[in-house]
């Protein structure tokens, strides 16, 4: 870990200071979670994005429609509430 110094206006040191209060941690945590937050995913949630779409023009894979309406056309209803 590293030490920096922030410069912040007194309305957004007040905040952020109420804030942690509230949270029962401390300024510099609040500020490292916040940061972490915006900027520390990054890798995530690109990597989360390049999987999107990745099973849509499989064509070895059920239609999910038809699946779930061939589930739902049995008698399995009638054997959990007769």
């Amino acid at each position: 870990m590293r030490r920096t110094q922030l410069y912040l206006d007194d309305d957004i040191w007040k905040a952020l200071h109420l804030q942690a209060r509230q949270a029962g941690i401390s300024l510099s945590e609040l500020v490292r979670r916040a940061v972490r937050d915006k900027y520390g995913n990054q890798n995530r949630c690109q990597a989360m994005q390049a999987w999107v779409g990745t099973w849509s023009g499989r064509k070895d894979l059920s239609d999910s429609e038809a699946y779930v309406r061939r589930l739902r056309k049995g008698k399995r209803l009638g054997r959990i509430a007769p």
